[in-house]
């Protein structure tokens, strides 16, 4: 299972996602250009120190990104608002890229062609979108969920409020 995201915006939801996929193990794409540097203090701060625990292939462009070795196998999956397919119903495979387009852009046409398949997170009527991040973590989740993919379980200490 792999995320990707095509030209991010916004420094701290990359950094989000960086985190998401260490925990997760999940592979993360990003495709450039990105409208910020890489370097930015603000991207060190959300990825905090999971940066150097996520596995991310920065690709210099999208027919990069496509021409990937390690990108070839599984499908290509576009998460996107002009969607009809519901995320929530449809059948991963454990090769499948979970693509979400830029945060105030979204996906150009040639994305949307390259996508075996276009899915949607339904939202509330008269609602736009969610955060890339927070869609991509649904998205992640269900697809971990239905193909086994979740990492082993490690127990978690959760202490109780006191009384």
């Amino acid at each position: 299972m792999r995320l990707a995201l095509f030209q991010p915006d916004i420094p701290q939801n990359l950094g989000a996602a960086i985190r998401l996929c260490a925990c997760l193990g999940v592979l993360l794409d990003v495709i450039a250009p990105c409208a910020f540097p890489l370097s930015s203090p603000r991207l060190k701060r959300a990825a905090l120190d999971y940066g150097d625990k996520a596995e991310v292939s920065l690709h210099d462009s999208w027919s990069a990104f496509l021409e990937a070795p390690e990108r070839r196998d599984g499908r290509l999956l576009l998460f996107t608002t002009r969607a009809e397919a519901s995320y929530a119903d449809f059948a991963y495979q454990a090769g499948d890229t979970l693509l979400f387009g830029s945060e105030s852009a979204g996906a150009p046409e040639a994305v949307h062609a390259a996508a075996a398949a276009r899915l949607t997170i339904p939202l509330q009527p008269g609602l736009r979108s969610l955060n890339v991040v927070t869609a991509a973590a649904m998205g992640l989740g269900e697809a971990l969920r239905r193909t086994n993919g979740f990492p082993p379980s490690s127990p978690v200490l959760i202490e109780a409020a006191p009384e």
